[in-house]
């Protein structure tokens, strides 16, 4: 476990998700979970140490599954934007460890079988505060990877977690976002979060230069997509721009495939989203 402050902490030992937790007098304010309901309960084990009060609620950034699968393992109340209870009221009741492979790092878990989702017990609009201690906790509202993706600022510690907002040498997830929010996303935080540390949930503490390798990715990807998405998916265009877009990359051998496999999976149903948009402008 890595210390922020002296309140907050993070854990990068879990496949998936680098997890945040806040200590306070009430009790402990977690940021997702390990995907694995095992390590789930592991972590929530760890948690013990920590002190602070007796309760605990648990916020999810987004709905991903790689961060929302061993939410019911920390047992407590789950708090998450709107949209993000809204895809979960379109899930079915239990997640089956089978099926499309997305490049997601749960894929890569043993032995996940059938998992029952927790869906957050409390959701917001815009902005929602915290106020378990002296330190206000703001959960923001910052579209971009998918539409219910949200930040933890902690204004007084100069700390905001941001989800998937910034991805360190890796390829973010494309199936579910929107290329411009997400953009917009990324310019707030490089304008109004200067001074602070900034966390992903994938690779910890990130850099300005971090952020802005980023935003060059997703405005190289928006340019290129806006090209092709008026034309009818072709796998074989999907294809080459995947092989082009990891040379942005210097992932290790073993994880080519996965990466490989997340851009083809996003950029598939992106394209597909934004085809049927335009072809249902088109006709109206």
């Amino acid at each position: 476990m890595q210390e922020i402050t002296k309140n907050i902490h993070i854990e990068d030992q879990y496949p998936g998700v680098t997890l945040g937790v806040i200590t306070t007098p009430r009790g402990l304010i977690q940021i997702d979970a390990p995907p694995s309901p095992e390590d789930a309960r592991s972590w929530r084990a760890t948690l013990m140490n920590l002190g602070g009060g007796m309760e605990r609620v648990l916020i999810n950034l987004d709905a991903h599954p790689d961060r929302t699968l061993g939410a019911r393992a920390m047992d407590c109340t789950v708090i998450a934007h709107e949209k993000t209870a809204y895809t979960f009221r379109n899930r079915p009741g239990t997640f089956k460890a089978q099926g499309e492979e997305t490049g997601s790092d749960w894929e890569s878990i043993a032995g996940l079988g059938s998992v029952r989702w927790a869906p957050p017990e409390i959701s917001f609009g815009n902005e929602m505060t915290l106020h378990w201690s002296e330190m206000p906790v703001v959960l923001e509202h910052h579209a971009g990877p998918s539409a219910g993706s949200i930040w933890v600022n902690l204004p007084d510690e100069k700390v905001v977690f941001i989800g998937d907002a910034v991805l360190k040498n890796q390829p973010p997830f494309l199936a579910g976002s929107n290329l411009k929010s997400w953009l917009t996303s990324l310019n707030i935080l490089l304008e109004s979060f200067k001074g602070y540390t900034i966390i992903s949930s994938r690779g910890g503490i990130v850099t300005t230069s971090n952020i802005k390798n980023q935003y060059d990715f997703l405005k190289h990807v928006h340019d290129k997509l806006e090209k092709i998405t008026t034309k009818k998916p072709n796998p074989a265009t999907t294809e080459k721009l995947v092989t082009s877009l990891l040379t942005w990359f210097k992932a290790p051998a073993a994880r080519q495939k996965q990466y490989g496999q997340r851009l083809r999976y996003g950029l598939i149903h992106y394209n597909s989203r934004q085809h049927y948009a335009a072809s249902h402008a088109h006709e109206n």
